[in-house]
C-alpha cells in the first residue's frame, strides 16, 4: 500500500468513526426534542441533525464536484421532513458511502492535484485530498455541537460515546 492510499484510509477511518458515533447520538434523540434550540441565533436540533447527516454528500457535491448552490441545497431539502432517527442514520451512512466511492474512483494524481472550487469561492480552490480533510473536520465540528445539544437536554452521554 502506498503512502497516499494509507493516508486516505486513515482519513476515512476518522470519518467513519465520526459517522458511526453521530448516528449513535442521533438514535438517542427523543421525538419531543426535535425543536430544541439552545439560543435564538443557533440551529434547532432537527436543523443541526439534517445538516450533519448531509455533510458527506453535500460537501462532496459542493466542494469536489463543483455543483451549483441549488444542487447543494437540494441535499438537505430532500431530508428536511425526516425525523425518524433510524432513517437519518441510514441516510448519513449512505452519504458517507457515496463520498467513499467518489474518492476511491480518483487516481492518486487526481486525489493529490485536482483542484476544485465551490460556488461560494471567487478565486482559488483546493485539492481533493484537502477537501476530504475539510469534510472530516466539518463532520467532527457538527458532531461536537450535537453532543453539546444532547448534554444540554440532560442525556446520559459522555466522552465514551464519541469513540
Amino acid at each position: 500500500m502506498n503512502a497516499i492510499n494509507k493516508m486516505t484510509d486513515l482519513l476515512f477511518e476518522e470519518l467513519e468513526l465520526a459517522v458511526k458515533t453521530s448516528i449513535n447520538l442521533i438514535l438517542k434523540i427523543e421525538n419531543s426534542q426535535w425543536n430544541y434550540r439552545p439560543k435564538e441565533n443557533m440551529r434547532s436540533l432537527v436543523e443541526l441533525v439534517h445538516h450533519l447527516v448531509s455533510i458527506p454528500l453535500s460537501d462532496l457535491t459542493c466542494l469536489m464536484e463543483e455543483k451549483s448552490e441549488n444542487e447543494y441545497r437540494k441535499i438537505e431539502l430532500n431530508i428536511e421532513e425526516i425525523k425518524d432517527q433510524e432513517k437519518l442514520g441510514t441516510q448519513m451512512q449512505h452519504n458517507f458511502e457515496k463520498l467513499k466511492d467518489y474518492i476511491h474512483a480518483l487516481s492518486d494524481e487526481d486525489l493529490m492535484n485536482k483542484i476544485t472550487k465551490p460556488f461560494y469561492f471567487e478565486q482559488g480552490g483546493h485539492t481533493q485530498i484537502k477537501w476530504l480533510m475539510e469534510i472530516v473536520t466539518h463532520t467532527y465540528h457538527h458532531r461536537a455541537q450535537l453532543f453539546n445539544y444532547l448534554k444540554q437536554l440532560d442525556h446520559d452521554i459522555n466522552m465514551f460515546d464519541l469513540y
